[in-house]
């Protein structure tokens, strides 16, 4: 039997997940995870290493106007798809998207701020960076961190939501090279 895919969904995934752990408890710090994604075979190996470790038949998720990772995502995790607005998860390929899908997706409530979305975007290669400031849960005070410029407009865009505390989106960004920089909902960013 030929085997399409080398990804262990045991081993790998839990070293997808530790990393996936250490971007989110800090802020601004990027987390390499090419060794597990070259595991993997499609358009977007590395959104699928993080839907192997994220996703399962009792999660829902969507990949907005992208019907080839969507058959994908289903045929290895189980998980359902559905539409933005009802997605635990959200798999964007391209900046575009971002304004609509933002305004749609789940903000969590008051009682459950974590019934939230949360949103994977993939960050194209050959962007300007930005200096930044972050601060909130995970960081000391504030932190710098250099972000590439799409990453400033997703931040823009989910603070011109004006969520109530601590309702809000979390973030995982998707950097050229395999790369995840996590930005948790109650973190905020300012240009420096």
């Amino acid at each position: 039997m030929k085997q399409l895919h080398t990804f262990d969904e045991v081993f790998d995934a839990q070293k997808v997940f530790r990393r996936l752990l250490e971007a989110m408890a800090n802020p601004g710090r990027q987390c390499d995870i090419r060794l597990q994604s070259e595991k993997l075979f499609g358009e977007a190996p590395d959104m699928l290493a993080l839907a192997m470790t994220l996703l399962d038949a009792s999660v829902s998720f969507c990949a907005p106007e992208n019907p080839v990772l969507t058959e994908q995502i289903i045929l290895l995790t189980h998980a359902k798809s559905v539409s933005p607005e009802q997605a635990d998860y959200l798999f964007i390929s391209s900046g575009d998207l971002l304004p609509t899908i933002i305004e749609t997706a789940k903000k969590g409530t008051l009682e459950n701020p974590h019934a939230s979305a949360t949103c994977i975007v993939k960050i194209p290669d050959g962007q300007t960076e930005q200096q930044v400031l972050l601060s909130g849960p995970g960081v000391d005070g504030q932190t710098g961190a250099t972000v590439p410029c799409d990453i400033m407009q997703a931040i823009g865009l989910r603070d011109a939501q004006e969520y109530e505390y601590p309702q809000g989106i979390d973030y995982i960004f998707l950097l050229p090279e395999s790369k995840l920089l996590c930005i948790p909902r109650l973190v905020r960013m300012e240009e420096c």
